[in-house]
């Protein structure tokens, strides 16, 4: 009897490659449908007559269903297998791209993104599954991973312009039909690699939909608030819905024998804290991104691609800075480097303050510099942070709870300034009901934010040696909350280990 051989060395690389390569265009899709969806927002607006809560929802619809189910998305990938649940995600993705763009309405185009968002958020911890499983050699998987975190930087700088570009030739409707092409490649590409083991993972139904509702219950309150005013029934009913189904979370999470977000987790202080600061690193980011998209085009009379190209620096910055801190925290330890791009984070918020209708376009770019340095110095140091601060087995749900805490501080962002920005009323008020004096106020709220989760970490944040000094220390005494490094062996997603590439892509 003869035994069919195993796989020759060229068909498991060639497998491995087209893994990579369906991971990345997956990673990159998801990232440039956020940015270049925020050029697309007049187009929509003034095609589908939605006012600015419609526009807020389109964003917020989207980061929400991302950010909640990000939580469990990871167990799904385990209990599914990584390339079943990846083609799901990509799947749902762009069959809800192709409803976007069939979208008569800003309902059922809000209704569309909701979908878009629970595929992205199946796509982001599969496409790191199944990169971890195609890749057994540990330096050619950290290669595979820098390649993908290349890609949500490049999405970054990419999807403004495309966006732009997409809205001026095609309309907005066509920014949502380029997904449908992405997915068929994905999809076929992962027709051709291996199949993916699973692995008993228990799903925590219960603590998922109360996350949804208490993040839907809040960004509704948010929104609507003003617009219906802040003491309306509908939006008073929200923060009670919020309320409820933030302490149902609690109960569920308490009970769960394996919760998505373990309660005795939050209680360290290395954890809370920095959950803290990346909630407000991306309610800074995306607050401007938001911001600066409807500033360029409704206020200064931009094109979609003028407004575009207007964020290509930014996205240079961003990339570079991802590239520094990694090594500056190294050199000065990892609590300075997050409160250093933190301060300048917070800083960015305040020199955007005089910004109006006059302010020269160079100097707009100028004053934009430190938001491109701040988030981007600080998050990298703040992931690697939080992974050494819990148990390798660990690593995988605080990945996911720091991803998720960031989307969902981006999605209050967005749901703050559309407010102030439609109810600001009185000084530079645009054609389209840009307020300045709205847009003013948002900038000084999220400043005052980071400012002040700045101060809790740079009291509350352990004072560490610098990041090569605590590897030779948990080395040396062979602790299991070690590096990063150590997570494979735990079978938990390799997002951890090297602490920037869930960073660079929202940062």
């Amino acid at each position: 009897m003869s035994l069919a051989p195993p796989p020759s060395p060229p068909v498991k690389a060639r497998s491995s490659s087209l893994a990579l390569v369906a991971s990345l265009l997956g990673f990159t899709v998801i990232t440039i449908d956020v940015t270049a969806v925020n050029i697309a927002l007049p187009d929509i607006r003034s095609t589908l007559h939605g006012g600015m809560a419609g526009l807020q929802w389109v964003v917020d619809a989207y980061t929400l269903m991302f950010a909640a189910l990000m939580l469990s998305a990871g167990a799904l990938a385990d209990r599914a297998g990584a390339r079943r649940a990846y083609a799901w995600g990509v799947g749902l993705f762009t069959a809800a791209s192709l409803a976007c763009a069939l979208a008569p309405g800003i309902g059922a185009l809000i209704a569309a993104r909701v979908a878009q968002g629970a595929g992205a958020a199946i796509v982001m911890p599969a496409s790191l599954a199944l990169i971890r499983q195609a890749y057994d050699d540990a330096r050619r998987r950290a290669r595979a991973i820098a390649l993908w975190t290349v890609g949500g930087s490049v999405a970054v700088a990419v999807g403004p312009v495309l966006g732009g570009i997409l809205t001026e030739s095609a309309g907005w409707r066509s920014v949502f039909l380029l997904n449908l092409p992405v997915g068929a490649v994905i999809l076929a590409l992962l027709a051709r690699t291996a199949p993916s083991p699973r692995r008993p993972a228990p799903l925590d139904l219960a603590g998922q939909v109360t996350a949804v509702l208490t993040l839907a219950g809040l960004a509704f309150a948010v929104i609507e608030g003003g617009h219906l005013g802040w003491t309306s029934a509908p939006v008073l009913g929200a923060f009670a819905v919020a309320l409820a189904s933030g302490i149902g979370f609690y109960a569920a999470e308490k009970r769960h024998p394996a919760p998505m977000v373990p309660l005795a987790l939050l209680r360290r202080r290395t954890v809370s804290v920095a959950l803290a600061v990346g909630f407000a690193v991306n309610a800074g980011f995306y607050g401007v991104t938001f911001l600066l998209g409807l500033y360029y085009q409704q206020l200064r009379g931009m094109s979609g691609v003028e407004a575009g190209l207007m964020f290509v620096p930014l996205a240079v910055f961003i990339t570079a800075t991802n590239l520094i801190s990694p090594r500056a925290a190294e050199r000065f330890g990892r609590r300075r480097v997050i409160v250093i791009g933190q301060a300048v984070l917070a800083l960015a918020m305040f020199v955007l303050v005089p910004l109006n209708a006059g302010t020269p376009l160079w100097l707009v770019l100028v004053l934009l510099v430190p938001t491109g340095l701040g988030g981007a110095f600080a998050v990298p140091a703040l992931t690697a942070q939080l992974m050494d601060s819990v148990p390798g087995e660990r690593a995988g749900t605080a990945s996911g709870l720091l991803n998720s805490l960031r989307q969902t501080g981006g999605a209050m962002s967005v749901a703050l300034f559309g407010a102030l920005l439609a109810g600001g009323g009185g000084e530079g008020e645009g054609a389209a009901g840009f307020s300045l004096a709205g847009m003013h106020t948002g900038l000084v709220v999220v400043g005052v934010t980071l400012c002040v989760t700045t101060v809790l970490a740079a009291w509350l944040l352990p004072r560490t040696e610098t990041a090569s000094k605590l590897d030779l220390r948990a080395s040396s005494e062979g602790s299991s909350t070690a590096a990063p490094k150590s997570a494979p062996k735990s079978g938990s997603e390799p997002a951890p280990k090297s602490g920037s590439e869930l960073a660079s892509a929202s940062s």
